[in-house]
């Protein structure tokens, strides 16, 4: 069976182009067909499978997560790119003015709370991490070229309204499930301690097992793919640490669409790569 040629240049600025159509539509709340997209892709690249397109646009994908952006939806990170496509999505796509006004808007627009059920079938298992396990001092394997990082994400982390919108939609998911479990009295006890007394005490929401020991819950909400990469503080660290008995994470992901979560239960040391992003400094 003759192997396929390696991409050219030119074919990689088509894909990505391609690419860059889907991900402004779907930031923007345009519909889009996909699948037509991609047959007018297979046209102009004649040599080029199916299935091929589809790792390459995986590739993307893993480009972009690893810049801190949005990826389109359906196509999970596969991280075994090269540096050219690198180059490439910086170029055409993240270099587009088009792209990122549609990232910034996706990342500040208000939030309202969700109307979607909360029983259990919104709860999902962790994504694989496709990354090399490391602590906070050590250095994660170089890919052959990085992609520069961008502060989406950044944006989205500080937009209040999503924050508390998701927290809101724990809440009412922990006395949802207390109140299936015939625990009432524990279900009207649930605070969002963020609320209640602000962003200092290392979580979020108050809940309870139905043996009525205290679940400490941490929220990190993102309109983004589950596997988008998100923020945490020192102080939610080491409360995961003190208090492992009674720590979860609950990470809500595709929050405006169809909300859904996975959870870490625990040491979050166990559970998460680290990445140091900034220091508080002075002067000494």
């Amino acid at each position: 069976m003759r192997r396929a040629a390696p991409w050219s240049v030119t074919e990689v600025e088509a894909i990505v182009a391609t690419y860059r159509q889907m991900l402004v539509a779907e930031l923007s709340g345009q519909r889009y067909n996909k699948r037509q997209l991609n047959q007018a892709l297979m046209e102009r690249l004649q040599d080029r499978s199916r299935s091929s397109i589809e790792y390459k646009h995986r590739n993307i994908s893993a480009v972009l997560r690893d810049a801190d952006c949005p990826y389109v939806s359906g196509y999970k990170p596969l991280s075994n790119y090269q540096g050219m496509l690198v180059e490439a999505v910086e170029r055409v796509l993240l270099g587009s003015e088009l792209f990122d006004r549609a990232a910034r808007f996706a990342a500040e627009r208000p939030a309202v709370d969700s109307a979607e059920p909360v029983d259990d079938a919104i709860i999902v298992m962790p994504p694989e991490s496709s990354r090399p396990r490391h602590s906070i001092n050590e250095k994660p394997a170089a890919y052959e070229r990085q992609p520069r990082k961008r502060d989406y994400l950044a944006r989205e982390a500080q937009n209040r309204e999503l924050g508390l919108a998701g927290e809101r939609f724990v809440v009412s998911y922990e006395q949802h499930r207390l109140m299936q479990a015939g625990h009432a009295k524990l279900a009207d006890k649930v605070e969002h301690i963020a609320e209640t007394q602000g962003d200092g005490a290392g979580f979020d929401v108050l809940s309870f097992e139905a043996d009525g020991r205290e679940r400490w819950i941490e929220v990190k909400t993102t309109t983004f793919a589950i596997e988008s990469a998100f923020f945490i503080s020192p102080n939610e660290l080491a409360c995961s640490r003190s208090h492992a008995d009674r720590y979860h994470l609950f990470r809500l992901f595709d929050f405006r669409q169809r909300p859904r979560m996975y959870c870490l239960q625990g040491d979050l040391y166990d559970h998460l790569w680290l990445e140091a992003n900034s220091y508080r400094a002075g002067i000494i």
